[in-house]
């Protein structure tokens, strides 16, 4: 394949958690250079270091990876007076209350990859999972066309949802999905650092509710999972019953998932169908995507997160315990583990910008 010129391309909301999640999946990146860091008033006007430490010296840095080094001494801007005029492509990893006004900001300039939802359910923006719907990304011609905007926003779902619509797309595409019931068991990281985790309530504990949350996968996956008919997407009809529950885990969603097929089928056929899928995607050889989208495996007491999230970076979906669903008609059970900072956030972003530009839309 042959390599595209590089981008350049800014991340915004740098010294957040999803931001500094970009950070590690920008360093070195074979066809992305990051030429400009943007975060809000307060981290402005210093040097990216400077920007995430407190008073007292200490470095909010969020990554079990090291701050690469190029980015210690960058400066950071603030959010609305970035200058588009040498960017090529932006990546937002803004709260998407800030988020709707900077994107529409920025979107008439540039392309926007964003892990927000502020855009998520407009008529005319895709969702984009990586090897599920990428065929959804015409759509930023609609915008384009539409808003009269030289660039286009082009989110990612929720971090819950990725790993789902990885799983339930290949069940979709050969036998056909009547219903789903999911429970997650949600990653600390997922938080960022929000309020609802302090490490008080966790410790000995779970946390029953995610504010919005089950609500998002409901409303995503029939999205995602939708047809596209000329230039709009019509929705899977899909009831989705969502659980969704904060654990005492750093990375690493894992959801228990009841899936209704459209037609009867066996684990053998099953297994195939998740097995088998994705290998066009992984295929094109773009720099961020895994080997394999999926990985399956026998061993009844896995997937768990501390054995099985860093596979292959955090890239592919692991999937195990594999069995037949006696309640819903053509049922069957899974249990899948998704990286939520890597595929469900920042390199997964990665990932979608690289098939934008490989594909001509960026």
């Amino acid at each position: 394949m042959k390599q595209p010129l590089r981008r350049r391309v800014a991340v915004v909301g740098a010294t957040g958690v999803a931001g500094q999640q970009f950070l590690v999946s920008l360093d070195r990146h074979p066809w992305f250079e990051v030429v400009a860091l943007a975060a809000s008033e307060r981290s402005a006007g210093r040097p990216y270091l400077d920007a995430i430490t407190d008073a007292g010296g200490h470095q909010s840095w969020a990554c079990q990876e090291p701050l690469p080094a190029a980015f210690a001494g960058m400066p950071v801007v603030e959010a609305t007076a970035l200058d588009l005029s040498g960017i090529d492509l932006l990546f937002s990893a803004v709260e998407s209350a800030a988020a709707r006004k900077l994107e529409e900001r920025y979107a008439p300039h540039v392309p926007v990859v964003s892990t927000s939802s502020a855009f998520r359910y407009e008529d005319d923006v895709p969702i984009l999972v990586p090897g599920v719907n990428l065929e959804h990304a015409i759509l930023v011609k609609r915008q384009q066309r539409e808003r009269g905007w030289k660039g286009f926003v082009a989110p990612i779902p929720n971090c819950t949802t990725t790993g789902l619509a990885v799983a339930l797309a290949p069940l979709a595409r050969a036998f056909g999905l009547r219903s789903v019931i999911v429970t997650s068991l949600q990653a600390l990281s997922g938080a960022g650092r929000s309020p609802g985790v302090h490490s008080l309530d966790i410790l000995d504990n779970v946390i029953p509710f995610i504010p919005k949350e089950e609500e998002k996968v409901q409303r995503e996956t029939s999205k995602i999972l939708g047809g596209l008919e000329g230039d709009r997407i019509v929705p899977l009809e899909l009831p989705v019953s969502a659980h969704c529950n904060r654990v005492n885990v750093r990375d690493g969603h894992m959801e228990c998932v009841s899936a209704g097929l459209g037609r009867a089928a066996s684990l053998q056929e099953v297994d195939g169908a998740l097995r088998g899928f994705g290998r066009e995607f992984t295929d094109l050889g773009l720099p961020s995507a895994p080997p394999e989208l999926i990985h399956v495996t026998s061993d009844p007491y896995r997937p768990q997160p501390r054995m099985d999230r860093a596979l292959n970076d955090g890239m592919t979906t692991v999937i195990g315990r594999l069995r037949e669903d006696p309640v819903l008609p053509n049922g069957i059970r899974l249990v899948l583990l998704s990286h939520n900072t890597k595929m469900g956030a920042a390199k997964g972003a990665c990932l979608v910008a690289e098939y934008l530009v490989q594909s001509g839309l960026a």
